[in-house]
């Protein structure tokens, strides 16, 4: 085994301490990750605060970071120590479903196995997350940094960004499309960045005014205050797509009445039970989605697309010391856009 540095939530306590970690040994098809930067994400909070039930399970959080390959098991030809490298929130799949053969090891039939809180398929161990100094992971889930992503503000595009990206690209966003995102946090302002690049005239969606100003800093052609009923009226069936990224139950009626005629809306921010009236899918033939994360071949395509156009999440970068300050202020959505750990302190 291999000893690292991280933080981990054991025992009855919420806040993570710093203690140190096994990693496996590489297998022939791993490789070994220096973690410089990991991305704190809503699912890592949720994590944290939601282990009443399993206090005595150990918790490494973290499925969103970039590094550089410190070591490759005997079979790995795609990278070589030094590279620069980012990995998400999946780290293996069974490999023979349908839906793994057709590139969305997102949707595996056997469930994918997850960067943390995941069961390794090989020796049944808990897998444990990122927010440590080194990760050793499949190398087929683990994708070159294209050149000139600043590594730091590239984390997040494994989480966030992917899962916006799936759903634009799947409903064919494009030049003559018009989007709305629902919601200017961690997950939508990656959407407007992403949407304006691939050339779509893209509106936001906001219960608070004073976010107009960012919006339009973020590339959005408009603006509509959601709580504003005449605002909400005078964009009714406008859009062809809509990306909601509400992170809090909502009721999806207000946000179907912005979809165009066979247009689409997009349920990303909250995975959770939502009640729909089926007249508002009725009139006017539309359709509602959820997305989750992305296949190889998506993450892929999304980071070059990202190198391309010069898309990074923004953040705030952090010590990883003050990870515990990270998931308060996160709790109180005290975060513009997105915390990003620095991991060297562990050193």
């Amino acid at each position: 085994m291999r000893t690292t540095m991280g933080w981990q939530a054991a025992g009855p306590a919420r806040a993570l301490r710093r203690a140190p970690l096994e990693r496996r040994d590489l297998r022939p098809d791993d490789l070994a990750v220096r973690v410089d930067y990991c991305g704190v994400c809503h699912t890592d909070l949720h994590a944290v605060d939601g282990r009443d039930g399993a206090a005595d399970a150990l918790l490494v959080p973290g499925h969103e970071f970039t590094g550089v390959v410190t070591a490759t098991g005997a079979e790995v030809t795609r990278f070589a120590a030094g590279d620069p490298v980012a990995v998400g929130n999946i780290v293996d799949s069974c490999g023979a479903c349908a839906m793994c053969r057709g590139g969305q090891e997102n949707f595996c039939h056997a469930f994918p196995t997850l960067t943390y809180g995941g069961t390794d398929r090989h020796d049944g161990s808990a897998t444990l997350g990122a927010f440590s100094r080194e990760y050793v992971v499949r190398d087929r889930f683990a994708y070159p940094l294209p050149a000139g992503l600043d590594p730091a503000a590239a984390a997040p595009l494994l989480c966030a960004g992917i899962t916006v990206w799936e759903p634009l690209r799947a409903l064919g966003v494009g030049p003559r499309t018009r989007v709305a995102v629902a919601g200017l946090g961690g997950l939508g302002h990656l959407a407007v960045k992403l949407a304006v690049a691939l050339g779509a005239e893209t509106t936001v969606v906001s219960r608070s005014p004073d976010k107009a100003e960012d919006a339009r800093r973020l590339g959005a052609h408009g603006f509509v205050v959601s709580c504003d009923p005449e605002r909400m009226a005078a964009a009714r069936d406008r859009f062809d797509v809509v990306i909601d990224t509400i992170s809090a139950p909502h009721d999806l009626g207000p946000y179907l009445g912005l979809v165009a005629m066979d247009g689409t809306l997009s349920h990303l921010g909250h995975l959770g039970p939502v009640t729909v009236e089926t007249t508002d899918l009725l009139v006017g033939r539309k359709k509602l989605s959820s997305a989750g994360s992305g296949g190889r071949p998506a993450t892929a395509a999304m980071l070059d697309f990202c190198a391309e156009h010069g898309i990074t999440a923004d953040i705030e970068l952090l010590p990883s010391a003050q990870v515990n300050e990270a998931l308060d202020r996160l709790r109180r959505n005290e975060v513009h856009y997105r915390f990003v750990l620095d991991m060297s302190d562990l050193d």
